[in-house]
This record gives C-alpha cells, sequence and structure tokens, in this order.
C-alpha cells in the first residue's frame, strides 16, 4: 500500500512550496491508489498556533487535497514518543548529555578555531573503558541519539538520486530537551514509522535531516521509506521564493480571485512535466503523475504565467459558478449584486478579458452602481454637437423590442441620420449609461443594463 504525507509546521499559512508538496504527495498516492495522510507537526508549541491550523486545513480544503486519514496532531502523540526514548535509552540507543549552552558554544568555537567543521564531541556519549564525568547536579539532561561512528548512510533519492553521507559528519542528534519534549526529527521518524509512510515527499531543505531520520529507523529496526526530495522553487527573479514575490498564501489567491483548479495545474508544472501539456484538470494530473519526471533543478514561480493560466480557466468556467464567486468582490467594490442585471449574463460578457475573479468583478461593477460619471468626461464626450444624436436615439430605444440585434439597428440608423461615425455616438452613450469610457460591446451592454435605465439615463441630458 502507497502511503504518502503531508507534515505542515502550524507556525504559518500554507506557503506556495508546501501546497506543491502536498499536491505531489496526494497526487502520488491518488495515482497508485494509496491512502494520503495529513500530519500537523505541531510540537514548537512557542510558534504553533490554532489560527495557522486553520490557515492550513482552509488552504487544503480550497485546493481540494483531501486526505484519507487526519489530521493527526503530534501534541497528541507525546507519551508514544516518551516511551520510545525510554526504551532507546534502556537499550544503549540514546544517552543523557548534560551539556550546558555555554559550553556547547565553547566546543563550536573551539572547533572553529582550528579549522574543524562545529560539532557535538560526544562527551556525554558512553563507551566502553570511557569514563563519564560527575552529572552536575540541578541540570536537566537532554537526550541524544547514539549515532554510528563507521561507515556511510546512503539512500536513492526519486528525485534526486543516490545521496550519500558519512556517519563521522553526523553528530549525535538531540532526540528530547531539557524539559522532555521530544524534538522535530524524532517525532518526524516515530510517526512515519507509526503510520507506515511508505513514501516521503518534502523539499529538498529537509535532505540533511534524512540520513540523521534512516539512522533512527534502522536503530529501531523499522523499515525506511523511500525518499523524494523536490527542489526549491524561485521567485520571477531566480531568487529563493519569499513573500516580497507577492502572494506566496495559497489563501492570498483565493482572495486575489484566483481558481483552485488553475493553482493546481501551475503547481503540477512547478517542477514537473508531462510533454507538452500545459493545461490539465486534476483527473488527468493524477493519471499522468509520477516521480520520474519531477525535475532536480530549480522550479522558477512565474505571477503572469499564472495569470495566464488562471484566465484561460475562468474563460471555460461556467458562467453561474463565476457569478457566485464575482458576488464578494461585487460587494467589496461598492456594488450592489441584487441592483442590475443577472450577474451570470455579466460574467458571459466581460469574462474575456479577466485575469481573476477580481478583474471580473471591476469589469462587471459598471452594471451594478449608481452613476457617478465625471465632469470632465461629460465635457470630453457629451457635446453639444452630438446632443440632437443622442436625442434621436433615446427615442429609437424607447421605442424597440430590447434585445441586442434591435439596439444595433437604432444605433446605425441613428448614425446615418445624423452623418456621425460609430465612436462619436458610442462614447458619449457609455459615459452616460455606464460612467465609463470603456465598457463591452455597446450593444451587449445596454441590452444587460435594461431599457428602462438606459433611455433615462440618456435622457437626463437632453
Amino acid at each position: 500500500m502507497i502511503r504518502t504525507r503531508f507534515a505542515p509546521s502550524p507556525t504559518g499559512y500554507l506557503h506556495i512550496g508546501g501546497a506543491r508538496t502536498a499536491l505531489f504527495s496526494w497526487a502520488f498516492a491518488r495515482h497508485h491508489g494509496g491512502q494520503f495522510i495529513l500530519r500537523i507537526e505541531d510540537t514548537d508549541i512557542a510558534r504553533s498556533t490554532p489560527e495557522a491550523v486553520q490557515a492550513i486545513l482552509d488552504g487544503m480544503a480550497w485546493l481540494g487535497l483531501n486526505h484519507d486519514e487526519g489530521p493527526y496532531y503530534q501534541t497528541k502523540h507525546l507519551y508514544r514518543y516518551k516511551e520510545v526514548i525510554a526504551q532507546m535509552l534502556g537499550n544503549g540507543q540514546a544517552y543523557h548529555c548534560y551539556c550546558s549552552t555555554e559550553e556547547l558554544d565553547a566546543m563550536r568555537e573551539a572547533q572553529r578555531a582550528r579549522g574543524e567543521k562545529p560539532r557535538y564531541d560526544g562527551r556525554w556519549r558512553p563507551e566502553p573503558g570511557k569514563t563519564l564525568p560527575t552529572p552536575p547536579s540541578g541540570v536537566d539532561p537532554v537526550v541524544r541519539f547514539r549515532n554510528p561512528t563507521e561507515g556511510n548512510v546512503a539512500w536513492k533519492d526519486l528525485v534526486k538520486g543516490t545521496i550519500e553521507f558519512a556517519n563521522r559528519e553526523l553528530d549525535d542528534l538531540i532526540i528530547a530537551r531539557g524539559d522532555g519534549t521530544p524534538t522535530y526529527n524524532f517525532c518526524v521518524v516515530v510517526d512515519d514509522w507509526d503510520m507506515q509512510i511508505s513514501h516521503v515527499i518534502r523539499g529538498d531543505d529537509h535532505v540533511n535531516n534524512t540520513p540523521r531520520q534512516i539512522n533512527i529507523l534502522k536503530a529501531l529496526g523499522a523499515p525506511v521509506p523511500q525518499y523524494a526530495h523536490l527542489s526549491m522553487i524561485l521567485g520571477d527573479d531566480g531568487t529563493k521564493l519569499s513573500k516580497r514575490h507577492g502572494a506566496v498564501s495559497v489563501m492570498q489567491y483565493f482572495e486575489e480571485g484566483y481558481l483552485p483548479e488553475a493553482v493546481i495545474n501551475y503547481l503540477a508544472r512547478l517542477g514537473w512535466s508531462h510533454g507538452d501539456a500545459e493545461i490539465f484538470d486534476r483527473e488527468q494530473f493524477v493519471q499522468w503523475f509520477d516521480l520520474d519526471h519531477i525535475t532536480p533543478s530549480a522550479a522558477q514561480f512565474n505571477t503572469e504565467k499564472l495569470r495566464w493560466l488562471n484566465q484561460q480557466y475562468i474563460k471555460a468556467a461556467d458562467d453561474a459558478r463565476l457569478a457566485d464567486l464575482m458576488r464578494p468582490f461585487l460587494v467589496r467594490n461598492g456594488a450592489n449584486p441584487d441592483d442590475g442585471p443577472d450577474l451570470a449574463a455579466v460574467c458571459a460578457l466581460v469574462k474575456e478579458r479577466a485575469a481573476t475573479i477580481a478583474e471580473l468583478a471591476d469589469a462587471a461593477t459598471l452594471f451594478y452602481r449608481t452613476l457617478h460619471p465625471t465632469a470632465e468626461l461629460l465635457a470630453q464626450h457629451v457635446t453639444p454637437d452630438v446632443l440632437p444624436a443622442l436625442a434621436d436615439l433615446a427615442s429609437r430605444l424607447e421605442n424597440i423590442s430590447w434585445e441586442r440585434s434591435a439596439i444595433s439597428a437604432a444605433f446605425k440608423e441613428t448614425l446615418a441620420a445624423h452623418g456621425l461615425k460609430m465612436p462619436k455616438l458610442a462614447m458619449p452613450v457609455r459615459v452616460l449609461v455606464t460612467g465609463e469610457p470603456q465598457t463591452p460591446a455597446i450593444d451587449a451592454t445596454l441590452e444587460l443594463i435594461g431599457q428602462e435605465k438606459v433611455v433615462s439615463r440618456l435622457k437626463a441630458v437632453l
């Protein structure tokens, strides 16, 4: 059984890098008919917050990355970690270390001065024939894992290929703090063991943790999962993706009006590909997804590419769905979505050029607000020489069947009668009826606004 997990730390929002890790872990499990587990790694009690947990759950739900088990919380399993640590202390796989922070700092400083790599020197590590110092009174010791000192630890990474570390380069990892709370690297090992995780798919910032975790798993006699470390995501400028690159929180994309399927599609292409396929739905992605086509090189985030992709999804989206999504954005714009034409019909008219739901609402707002054309626009476009044509057009529009073809015919008849070109008449009509100089096709726009409003707004200046 393929079992993958996504294990975020609830110290902030669900960011784009984490969302991609979750997506790949989810898709791998789905592709193989396996199970996807959500685990909240909240042992950093000082920094973990309920709000961050909720932000992670909200982000996963919005993206549709449904989990089969969980969410599990590490703080609910402290008894299990302490149980395993006690066993390791009992069989000599772990030991107490009484070094103070000051001693450790001095140790590392002396090593640097000698040109050595700073690391714990094993002074409290039990060895045959070695006499340990007398434990100082009043000091709560940490617990360290007794890492092998000989040989190498290696694994075949499913993205990066074979990775190998010499055990002599790995010092004895702290697995429990002085207050007894277990550390991240230890909790991960026990959880992956207990949850029978077969594949660990995570960011390559964890590569240095992996040899330590493998050694602990082997010491416990636990199976070692397969590992796949995803390369980092770079921003538009080629540097590591960060807040300064704009929206890096998944829910920020929701707030800006991106569609979840567009974000999923875009994340899927960050470091993975299937031929030249650019646009595909999640079912197709699950069918295609494998770890063989994940590139080991860094992926580059491109905001404009995401906007383009979102625009394609908006164009293809159901208008009724777009209307529901657009409603809160209209309210935010100060418009009343219940005072105007059918929302879905407006979406159909304006969605071609909108890259986000926010832009869709901006284009639709003119249909749902009180008219306030500026004095500058009125002076520029509603000039005395065009007033006779406006009066003629208003009269024609008042007496037709209100449909787009008839509105277009009324314009053509008015233009012919007064010897005008379309812009000379359409621009003042736009300003008087919508308050804006730019709108979609004037006949389609007027049809949606409605006959009564259009005629009364034209007559208001005559």
